[in-house]
């Protein structure tokens, strides 16, 4: 069992309990850095998004199912009073606790159901190429991203759009999305492009350096709404199976060739994942 479907696991046993990052941590046999940073890439979830959707998914069946004592179900969902619950209830569905139990249908509701265990079946992982890449300087436009709300992202690179190809200096048919800091909230990412030596930037744009380093490149197969499920077997199964560390710093990167349409969503893309010497 890898390290995301242990915590996975821990959080789906344990939801009516307080379980701390540590303790996923430790179960999962991994740091807590590098946990907090793997399950949002992996899953589009931060832990504690997750724990939190899920908790109050089950919260929702039990009082569509007409529970009589909404404290009840706010306790067992980990919360201490009637008020904190009905107001992370509301933010997650729109609409109150009794509100709900009156109404006694799901329908409608965003709800937030167990992620799979077993990712062996999701995506079948090409090796990668492992190359050593000289330092490069990116730019684009930088934004700041609460992990149970990645479909900002996709915006983010509408915005970028009308840049590409009119950058001068940028390098042609080419376009990063890189990760530059992450915790186990939020992440810091840029989409853009990579610059040559005598590039112009727009007063938007912001630059990043990225350092000399091994990179493993793996090629994402399909459509681009299926990228999390080679995330996911990157970090579920090669990266603890090859002995490779990942570098700390921008060292992952999406990579969109050429032939990468963000129309249909279809052509190159790749996942770069810096490694350690």
């Amino acid at each position: 069992m890898t390290a995301i479907a242990k915590t996975i696991w821990l959080i789906e046993s344990h939801l009516a309990l307080p379980v701390s990052l540590d303790e996923m941590a430790a179960h999962a046999g991994v740091s807590r850095t590098y946990l907090s940073r793997i399950f949002p890439l992996a899953t589009g979830y931060s832990i504690s998004g997750y724990t939190r959707a899920r908790r109050l998914t089950e919260a929702a069946r039990i009082l569509a199912n007409g529970a009589p004592d909404i404290l009840t179900v706010a306790l067992d969902a980990g919360y201490g009073s009637h008020e904190a619950f009905t107001r992370a209830f509301r933010d997650q569905f729109g609409l109150t606790p009794a509100e709900l139990r009156k109404r006694r249908c799901l329908d409608d509701l965003n709800l937030v159901e167990p992620l799979p265990m077993d990712s062996n079946t999701t995506v079948e992982l090409a090796p990668p190429r492992i190359e050593r890449m000289p330092a490069r300087k990116y730019a684009g436009l930088i934004q700041r991203h609460d992990m149970n709300e990645i479909n900002t992202i996709p915006a983010q690179w509408q915005r970028l759009q009308p840049y590409l190809g009119n950058v001068p200096g940028a390098v042609p048919g080419q376009a990063y999305g890189i990760t530059t800091a992450g915790d186990a909230q939020y992440c810091t990412y840029m989409c853009g492009v990579a610059l040559g030596p005598s590039a112009e930037l727009p007063p938007e744009f912001v630059a990043i350096d990225v350092p000399a380093r091994r990179w493993a490149r793996f090629t994402h197969k399909g459509h681009i709404s299926s990228i999390r499920s080679t995330i996911r077997a990157i970090y579920d199964s090669w990266l603890p199976e090859s002995g490779e560390r990942q570098a700390e710093c921008a060292s992952f990167i999406e990579y969109y060739g050429p032939d990468f349409n963000p129309v249909t969503g279809l052509g190159t893309v790749e996942i770069w994942i810096g490694l350690e010497d």
